[in-house]
């Protein structure tokens, strides 16, 4: 019966991210407060910054879910299977979107060296 009752918690915590991505809000992605204007001086940050902060918040969210295998495994109270696997999942999805960030800006980076001067 424990495991049941694992499964039912995980499918619920599923239900309650689905829910949440169709009504336009994502549980992890922080929504934009403004939009800022394209013309004009911007003092906003670089996209070298912005690159930089979402590498390392997937390298965050791999130590995360590291930490959380480990303490599973260590069979430290409070740790529960669904919680590593979610957080892995969310590890696993965070890296392969960047991984198609990255492919996107290497293409673009060879479309930009291919063009005549």
């Amino acid at each position: 019966m424990v495991e049941r009752a694992d499964i039912n918690a995980v499918l619920q915590q599923m239900r309650e991210v689905k829910m949440q991505v169709q009504q336009g809000v994502s549980p992890n992605i922080p929504q934009p407060n403004s939009i800022r204007p394209v013309a004009g001086e911007q003092s906003g940050e670089s996209f070298a910054d912005l690159f930089k902060g979402a590498i390392d918040g997937v390298n965050n969210s791999q130590a995360h879910a590291k930490k959380l295998a480990t303490a599973y495994e260590q069979g430290v109270a409070g740790v529960d299977l669904h919680q590593v696997m979610i957080s892995m999942e969310k590890a696993s999805v965070s890296f392969q979107a960047l991984t198609q960030v990255r492919n996107k800006m290497v293409s673009a980076y060879e479309d930009v060296m291919k063009m005549p001067i």
